[in-house]
Formats: structure tokens, C-alpha cells, sequence
């Protein structure tokens, strides 16, 4: 196995567009435990870790530009306003010190249907900004996965960024574990509330081949909340529609039965999560109507059990 050790972002494109079988690490957090199993065995590893720039965000009007390489202790300590519910996706990642050292690029590249900050990303609108010695290209994050751990980057390309949807709503995520830390999400469920745009948006993780989004739970929701008159009055959610957006939710799964949980409890568990996430971000958006605030995260906080 050979060792590349890029100095510059020009220099890591340069070795990946030579060597396209290369394979990224930075954090480590996903790669060492599959090498250490020898359950990978790559010609070539590519060292990412003295690209200062990867380690760098910036926050917009209406986007945050989060570096490739951005740990998620960073992101919820500098970031959770700006990035409510991938900031309490982070506190369920592994332990302190895996949070120290993974990234959000990372989880995006290793691809698992269980990566604890897809739902959030899904829900809150991103894009992974993909790079090649070809140039620059913006892949929607629900469009990235493209199977069971496979992506929609070519082989030339790294992933230099994620840019995201800044909340301008509540925002929450769930996940279901067989212990309450250092644990892969049996299931999780994300969900973000865009009041600007008087829209709601989801994320599903370990339920189905890939993340998804439950676009028709989306659908109904949207219409109910604009029909009801919801978003103007600010009143208390019914519990038909809770009850109807999390049928939907579960519907929108596609899971298999595992050691980690059955495919039948699988679609229970979010719809349960979906319920209870919609009511935690619904009535802070109604509490924040009524201080003027934004909104970030929902009473409920990160929920894992």
C-alpha cells in the first residue's frame, strides 16, 4: 500500500486524478476500522490531513460552506444556530474522541446507509461541492447516494465541501440504537422546518438501500400545514395529521431485517421518531412565534435510545 501525502488541494486533485483508485482519509474514523479488519486493501491511501482549507466554513445570508474535513465537535460548538439538526446528529456520533476526528465529509463519502448525519443533511437542503482537476460540480445530497455505500462522485473527484440550507426553522433528529452511545442508528429520522419558504423536509437513515427523504409525508404535510392555515395561526398540530405524516413516513421505507433490528420494527420506529420530531419542532416554531425568535432545535433535544 502507498502512502500519498498531498500538501495542497491542488496536489490531492492532481494524486486522485493519477491514481483514481485512491482512497481518502482524513478523520479515519470509517477507513482505519476497515483496514484494520482487513475488509479493505487499497493500492493507495490519500492522506488529506495537512489541507488546511478542509477544515474551514464559512456562514452566508442563506448557506453555510462547511469544509470536507469539519468535525462534528466543531459543528456543535461553533455551528449549532446555523446548523440546528446536524448539530444534534453530531452528539450521537461514537465518542467525544471519534467526534473530534470525523467529519461530515467523511460520513458523506464513506456512503452507509446508517451515517448519522445524512438525515439531517436530507432534511435541511445540502449539496456536496465535488472537485476534479475537470473543475467544480454541486450534487444535491439527495441525488449523492446512489446505493448501499456507493456514490455519485466520479472516480477523479473529492469532495471539497457541503453547503447547507442555513435553518430558518426548527429543526430535530432521532435515532434508535441498541445502546444509548457508540452506536450504529438502527434508524433515525430527520426533519427541518423552513418557515420562509413554508415548507418541511425529512431525512430517513438505516430504513432503506440508501438515505432517503419520505417526499410523500413531505407532500401531505405541506398541504396541511398551508390548508389549515397552520404556518399564519400558529395553532397546536392535530393529531390526525401527526398520525397521517408518520404513516407516511414509515411508507417511505424500504428496510431488511439485520442483527441491529427487524425490518418490520424498522418502519415502527419511524414512525414513531416522525411523530415526535414533528410535535418537538412544531411547538418550538409556535414558542418562537411568540418571542420572535427563529427557532433552532425543538425541547426534545437529540434523542437516542
Amino acid at each position: 500500500m502507498e502512502f500519498l501525502r498531498p500538501a495542497s488541494w491542488e496536489e490531492a486533485l492532481a494524486a486522485k486524478a493519477e491514481h483514481p483508485s485512491a482512497v481518502p482519509i482524513a478523520g479515519g474514523t470509517d477507513v482505519m476500522v476497515e483496514l484494520n479488519f482487513d475488509h479493505r486493501r487499497p493500492e493507495y491511501l490519500l492522506d488529506l490531513n495537512r489541507i488546511g482549507e478542509l477544515y474551514d466554513w464559512e456562514v452566508g445570508e442563506e448557506q453555510v460552506r462547511l469544509g470536507a474535513s469539519v468535525s462534528y465537535t466543531r459543528i456543535i460548538d461553533n455551528l449549532r444556530t446555523e446548523l440546528p439538526g446536524l448539530a444534534l446528529a453530531g452528539h450521537t456520533v461514537g465518542s467525544p474522541q471519534i467526534r473530534n476526528r470525523g467529519s461530515v465529509g467523511g460520513n458523506l463519502g464513506a456512503a452507509s446507509p446508517a451515517g448519522d448525519s445524512h438525515p439531517a443533511l436530507l432534511a435541511a437542503g445540502a449539496e456536496v461541492e465535488a472537485e476534479s482537476v475537470r473543475g467544480t460540480r454541486l450534487i444535491p445530497v439527495e441525488e449523492f447516494f446512489t446505493g448501499v455505500k456507493r456514490h455519485a462522485l466520479a472516480e477523479d473527484e473529492l469532495i471539497r465541501a457541503v453547503r447547507i440550507a442555513r435553518a430558518d426553522g426548527p429543526q430535530q433528529f432521532s435515532k434508535v440504537g441498541t445502546r444509548n452511545a457508540m452506536v450504529i442508528a438502527v434508524c433515525a429520522f430527520g426533519i427541518a422546518l423552513h418557515p420562509r419558504s413554508r415548507t418541511v423536509r425529512t431525512g430517513i437513515g438505516s430504513a432503506a438501500p440508501t438515505p432517503v427523504r419520505a417526499r410523500a409525508a413531505e407532500d401531505f404535510l405541506n398541504a396541511a400545514l398551508e390548508e389549515g392555515g397552520f404556518w399564519d395561526s400558529g395553532r397546536t398540530l392535530t393529531p390526525s395529521v401527526a398520525r397521517q405524516f408518520a404513516e407516511l413516513a414509515a411508507g417511505a421505507c424500504n428496510p431488511i431485517d439485520d442483527v441491529r433490528g427487524s425490518a418490520k420494527y424498522r418502519r415502527h420506529a419511524v414512525s414513531v421518531m416522525a411523530r415526535r420530531t414533528l410535535g418537538w419542532t412544531w411547538e418550538s416554531y409556535r414558542g418562537a412565534r411568540g418571542t420572535g425568535a427563529a427557532g433552532g432545535a425543538g425541547e426534545g433535544g437529540a434523542q437516542c435510545a
